[in-house]
This record gives structure tokens, C-alpha cells and sequence, in this order.
């Protein structure tokens, strides 16, 4: 049973409809990664170490792949504004549950919830970006759809820790105000995905559930691995920055200001972001390689960091590695979405983004373990050794697709 879409109709509704759904988009995400700099300040008030950080953050990325397996390409069935409201609905929750309670059971709770949301919203809103874009630009392509779509998903992880260190530095309850800004930004796009145009047209009779699963061509499956595997090493980096980096900057550049670890995920999210907008012209294959080899560059800068204790240089290779990782991210999600069926697109982003928290997480509670019983720059070492044994295994699992796929063309 293939997905029915309703009839293309150009007018300035899907335009404005475009620009709301990158609003709330931003939002979502931004609401996901604002205890970044707060886990200092529930260590503190909740007396537990670096390892809990990491399975408090592991939970959430737990949230978001169950999300993304039970619920992600639903939406190429029910509808993009369905599945959006859902996911702003339990981002809501999450808020809520943030500012009842600052207990490690709450922690937990509102992390779940929050990686529900993000796992509704970023396959949902990606697709019907997309949908939108088709709209209200036929015959444009997909480019800006992929730009805004990135920039939205990147941007707002970014914002998120900025926006919650500025709060709790210059308010008097810092672990429930940025919470209730969540809230009420969650709520004006809620009220906002009101007046989105649908671009799905629910098929009749619906199709019988069945879990994500992932459906790519014979001749695109090396393609889509090589990509796959090059967003897993780009979240990981990501993963640091969301998770340890406050302890990283309190324990080796004794710099415990709550705004400093905003500005660190911000550098890095935000480097993600900017790095696109010069390279959008590029072949997918030429941004995934130009992102690996600067991705590369930045976590050996990290460790030249770490290793001389210069908190600049850290941040610096913080933003060099973040703008890779935003680089392979767009390269890998132009691939996968130009190999897709306009009524697979919801499916196919679902799975790559499966993918890519896989990196969010794995990689990140290792690190957490590893510096449990090891001083945190030997962890940091061994973490910064996998990634960079990761990326040359994904560069050359592209390379060999690219060189596969131009021998079969041949």
C-alpha cells in the first residue's frame, strides 16, 4: 500500500507553512539539549558522578530510537501534522516534568520523554519540510528543503545549551526556568502546526502497523551504509558535547560557568549549522568526504587540547569538529534522501536518523564508563582514538561505494 498525497497546489500557505514547520523544528530540538549545562548543578543537588550523566543521557537517546522504530515513518501513513503534534505534546510533558521535579527519577522521566519528541519531530519534520518546499518551489529541487532542514536540527541542539546556561546564570531557580521558556515555545508551535497545510492524504483503507523498518535498493545499500556510518561517527562528536563537556571544562580547564558550557554545544552545533551554507553546492559524495577529513581534523585538535590544557584550543576544535560533523550530517542526509520515493521519504529519513543516535549514544556511555575508572584524559584519548578509527572506516566505506557505483554505471 503506497502513501496518497493530496494534490499539489501552490500557494504562499505551504511557503509560510515551510518557515513554521523550521520554527518548530528549532524549537524541538533546542528544548532536548537544554540540561547540557545543568548536569553540573543536578550532580550537585542530587550527589550522583559522571557515569549517571551519561546513562541520563543515554536514556534519552534510548527515547528517541524507540521513537524513530515505533513511530518515525508513520507519518508517510497518518500525516506530518499528526505525528508533529505528538511529539510537541510529549516535549510539552517533558518540560512540565522538568520543572515539578529536579529528582533523579524526574531526570530520568522527562529524558525519555524528551527523546520521544525529538524522535517524533525530526524524521516528521524533515519529510514534510521536504513536502512543503515541493509546494510552494516546484521544480526546485530539494536543496533548500535539506539546508533549512539541517540547519534547524543542528541549530537548535545548539541553542538549547546556550539558552539554558544564559537562564540559570542569571536566575534565581536555574533548573526550572528554562524549562517553562520550553514550554511556552513548544506551545506557540503547537498552536502554530494549526494553519501547516497536510501534504499526506491519509490512504484508505491504512495500511497494517508494522515497526520502522529500512527499505533501500540492492544498488543503494552500500551508499547507504557508507552514509549511515559517517552520521554515526558526526553524532558522536555531537554526543560529547551534550553530554560531558561541562564536566570536561569543570574537571580539566576549571571553568564551572554554566554559560561556558552553553558556548562550548553552541560552538560545536552552531559550527555545524554555518559549515553547510558554504558547501551546499557541493555533491553529497564531496560534502561526506570534505566532512569526515574536517571532523578529523577537530578531534585531533581536541586532543592537542586536552593535552596542553588550553580551553581556547578546545573550544576551537570543539567548532573545526562540530563543523565537520554538520557537514558529513548534510552530506549523509542529501544521499539518502535523493536514493527515497517522495512516499518513502518519511521512512527513509527515519532510518538514517536511527542510525545516527545510535552514535549519539553508544559511543558517549563508553566514554562515561571509561571515566568512572580512568582520569579523564586517558578517556578522552581513547575516545578521541574510535572516532577517528571510525571515520577512516567510513570514508572508506564511501569511497568504495562511490568507486561500486561508477563501475555499474559504466
Amino acid at each position: 500500500m503506497q502513501t496518497s498525497y493530496a494534490p499539489p497546489r501552490t500557494n504562499s500557505r505551504h511557503g509560510r507553512g515551510f518557515w513554521l514547520i523550521a520554527y518548530l523544528f528549532t524549537v524541538a530540538m533546542a528544548s532536548s539539549t537544554l540540561p547540557t549545562p545543568l548536569y553540573p548543578l543536578y550532580q550537585r543537588e542530587e550527589g550522583f558522578g559522571a557515569l549517571m550523566v551519561t546513562v541520563v543521557f543515554a536514556v534519552y537517546a534510548v527515547g528517541v530510537l524507540a521513537a524513530l522504530f515505533l513511530g518515525g515513518h508513520v507519518s508517510d501513513w497518518v500525516g506530518r501534522r499528526r505525528m508533529l503534534a505528538l511529539g510537541l505534546l510529549a516535549g510539552i510533558a517533558s518540560g512540565i516534568t522538568f520543572v515539578v521535579s529536579t529528582a533523579l527519577p524526574a531526570l530520568i522521566a522527562g529524558r525519555v520523554l524528551s527523546g520521544l519528541s525529538v524522535g517524533l519531530v525530526t524524521a516528521t519534520a524533515t519529510a514534510h519540510l521536504a513536502d512543503l518546499n515541493g509546494r510552494a518551489r516546484p521544480g526546485q529541487g530539494l536543496r533548500r528543503a535539506e539546508v533549512v532542514a539541517t540547519a534547524a536540527n543542528l541549530g537548535g541542539l545548539g541553542l538549547g545549551p546556550l539558552i539554558s546556561g544564559l537562564l540559570a546564570e542569571f536566575t534565581s531557580s536555574p533548573l526550572r526556568v528554562p524549562y517553562v521558556v520550553s514550554v511556552v515555545l513548544l506551545t506557540i508551535g503547537l498552536a502554530a502546526l494549526t494553519v501547516v497545510p497536510e501534504t499526506v492524504q491519509r490512504p484508505d483503507p491504512m495500511p497494517a502497523y508494522r515497526p520502522q523498518r529500512t527499505a533501500v535498493a540492492p544498488e543503494h545499500r552500500p551508499t547507504f551504509v557508507g552514509a549511515a556510518t559517517a552520521s554515526v561517527v558526526a553524532f558522536a562528536v555531537f554526543g560529547l558535547f551534550t553530554s560531558l563537556a561541562p564536566i570536561v571544562l569543570s574537571t580539566l580547564f576549571h571553568s564551572g560557568s554554566r554559560v561556558m558550557a552553553g558556548l562550548a554545544a553552541l560552538l560545536a552545533f552552531g559550527s555545524a549549522a554555518a559549515a553547510q551554507i558554504p558547501l551546499h553546492r557541493l555533491t553529497p559524495h564531496r560534502q561526506l568526504v570534505s566532512g569526515l577529513a574536517v571532523m578529523a581534523a577537530g578531534v585531533v585538535v581536541l586532543v592537542l587540547a586536552v593535552n596542553l590544557g588550553l580551553l581556547a584550543l578546545f573550544l576551537t576544535g570543539g567548532a573545526v569538529a562540530g563543523a565537520g560533523a554538520g557537514i558529513t550530517f548534510k552530506g549523509s542526509m542529501s544521499t539518502v534522501l535523493a536514493t527515497a520515493a517522495a512516499n518513502r521519504r518519511g521512512e527513509t529519513a527515519a532510518a538514517l536518523f536511527l542510525s545516527a543516535y545510535v552514535g549519539l549514544t553508544v559511543p558517549v556511555l563508553g566514554l562515561g564508563f571509561a571515566a568512572q575508572s580512568l582520569p579523564v584524559t586517558v578517556a578522552l584519548y581513547a575516545f578521541a582514538a574510535a572516532l577517528l578509527l571510525a571515520l577512516a572506516f567510513a570514508t572508506w566505506r564511501i569511497v568504495t561505494a562511490r568507486s561500486r557505483s561508477a563501475m555499474m554505471g559504466a
